[in-house]
């Protein structure tokens, strides 16, 4: 029994298999429209390490730094 996948690009079923060429692709094109999108940044795999931790004392102490050297019309409306 072969195994049956979506194309992550256009949905259309795909046999998982050696037959399947551009697997989990149905075609180059999807396989080269998912590309571009990971090229534009458009896909990106999140990083929950970092995303979950506070910030260091001295991380803030930085950015205050940062933040202080910008020109201020940077932060007007």
């Amino acid at each position: 029994m072969a195994t049956i996948v979506k194309c992550p690009t256009c949905q259309t079923e795909v046999v998982w298999g050696p037959e399947a060429a551009f697997r989990p692709f149905c075609s180059d094109r999807c396989r080269l429209i998912d590309l571009g999108a990971w090229a534009a940044e458009e896909h990106r795999i999140a990083d929950k390490s970092l995303q979950d931790q506070p910030l260091t004392e001295q991380q803030l102490t930085e950015l205050d730094e940062l933040f202080a050297g910008q020109d201020a019309e940077f932060f007007k409306d």
